[in-house]
């Protein structure tokens, strides 16, 4: 069995209260431990506390366990940035196979500003984020299969979180 090699670049604090992590994995199944085990490194090292740093990691799972199984590109890029109250996750990848549709109204709204990172050649630019909207869209526990339950523990555990789908791939999101 082969190794797997993440590449990895960590970005200078600011202050102590800035400071981001950004890998590449390849997309198998087994590289979504080396992710979650990622998270939970930096995480520590910022010191933010124990049910931070797992549901994080959670939501690292999940979201890299979707890349890995409804995408086609070789590689996914997972990036984490951490500001003073919260920690952003992301997960890119630039395959475009059958995408599951996200439930809930958490999608990205036009108003919202860009957030940083996951841009230019590497990424798909700049990525807008959105607030719950409070709509009933009709979407229910009942509806969605059993390997589909994913992104509700994303949007249970995240305060936010959206997607931007591009030419390039598509990014997920979440802030915890």
């Amino acid at each position: 069995m082969s190794e797997i090699v993440t590449c990895a670049r960590t970005a200078p604090e600011e202050s102590g209260k800035r400071s981001a992590q950004s890998w590449w994995i390849p997309r198998l199944p087994r590289a979504v431990p080396v992710a979650r085990h990622r998270v939970q490194k930096a995480m520590r090292g910022w010191g933010e506390p124990d049910e931070r740093v797992e549901a994080a990691a959670l939501v690292m799972t999940e979201l890299v366990t979707n890349a890995v199984e409804h995408t086609a590109g070789r590689r996914i890029r997972c990036r984490l940035l951490r500001t003073s109250g919260r920690v952003r996750i992301c997960v890119w990848n630039r395959g475009r196979r059958h995408i599951p549709a996200l439930p809930g109204p958490r999608s990205p709204q036009p108003s919202d500003g860009p957030v940083e990172g996951l841009h230019g050649a590497e990424g798909p630019g700049p990525v807008t984020c959105g607030e719950p909207d409070g709509a009933d869209d009709g979407f229910s526990l009942a509806s969605v299969a059993e390997d589909g339950r994913g992104l509700m523990l994303v949007d249970a555990l995240a305060t936010r979180w959206g997607t931007r789908t591009s030419v390039s791939g598509r990014l997920v999101w979440a802030d915890i």
